[in-house]
């Protein structure tokens, strides 16, 4: 499958005190990196999180946010501790007969004196195997995501490929004939400029510019490179970089075509050959 390196996905999890949220999100980089967000309470779990995510991902730059809310106890399950309040109702006895002018403990001081529903706390720890199930869910949806951007990404750079082809088999005929009347021109001239000599002389002339404007080569090049494209499209995988290298020899081909050209429909193919490699170019820059 073709990845793009842009995706995004989400989930969240109910556990017994809050619920927790992971968030993925990449976008594109020469290779992968990984930026967390995670609460300081569940630090503990990014080393996990980093290897679980790195098995999956080549390239990219992603950023992974790991949140937990608290939820608020619901009234029928907040249980009094009996004993500290016992224990609160005896030190306030004794203040107030030692100490008539202090104010006795209210309602609401009671209600916010530390463990007076219980433990309260929130085992951290003990949320790890949720977290990292939670993340391979997760982690699924995003890799999926990033398929299906990189399955529209490849139609486009094949739609550009068959372009090219379209291009190479539209001027490849014309050449031979062109060249043919251009050269023959180019004969006609050097015989005017050179005076007395020789036709020898002149078929030399002529036979090494058109050595120099033969496109063949660059044609047959550019159609081998093509045929790779799609070849590395079909294999799939992590195919970026491969891709964004024969981006670069299909431009120098382009480039060496318009250099070489002697011909109206040489150059002008030059320009949209390459016109065509910066938008597949473009494409592929987000290719994983």
């Amino acid at each position: 499958m073709i990845s793009s390196m842009t995706g995004y996905a989400v989930k969240t999890c109910d556990v017994e005190r809050g619920t927790l949220q992971i968030e993925l999100k990449s976008v594109n980089s020469r290779y992968l990196d990984f930026h967390f967000r995670v609460s300081e309470d569940l630090r503990a779990l990014e080393m996990p999180l980093r290897e679980l995510l790195a098995a999956r991902l080549s390239r990219g730059k992603v950023e992974c946010r790991l949140s937990f809310n608290a939820s608020a106890a619901r009234g029928d399950q907040l249980r009094l501790n009996g004993d500290l309040l016992a224990t609160l109702q005896s030190l306030n006895d004794s203040v107030c007969q030692r100490m008539p002018a202090a104010n006795p403990l209210t309602v609401n001081d009671v209600l916010r004196w530390p463990g007076m529903f219980g433990d309260q706390s929130i085992n951290f720890a003990a949320l790890g195997p949720t977290v990292l199930g939670l993340a391979r869910e997760v982690l699924d949806e995003f890799v999926a995501s990033r398929g299906r951007e990189g399955e529209k990404l490849a139609v486009t750079i094949v739609d550009r490929v068959n372009a090219m082809r379209d291009i190479v088999h539209r001027v490849a005929p014309r050449i031979p004939e062109a060249q043919a009347v251009y050269t023959e021109k180019l004969r006609q001239r050097l015989t005017e400029a050179l005076g007395g000599a020789s036709d020898e002389r002149v078929l030399q002339e002529v036979a090494v510019f058109a050595t120099r404007i033969d496109v063949a080569e660059e044609l047959s090049r550019l159609t081998t490179h093509l045929d790779e494209v799609e070849r590395v499209l079909k294999q799939g995988g992590a195919c970026g970089k491969r891709l964004d290298f024969l981006m670069q020899e299909l431009n120098r081909e382009a480039n060496t075509l318009g250099s070489k050209s002697a011909i109206t429909e040489v150059s002008q193919a030059s320009m949209e050959l390459k016109l065509l490699i910066e938008q597949m170019r473009e494409q592929i820059q987000n290719l994983e």
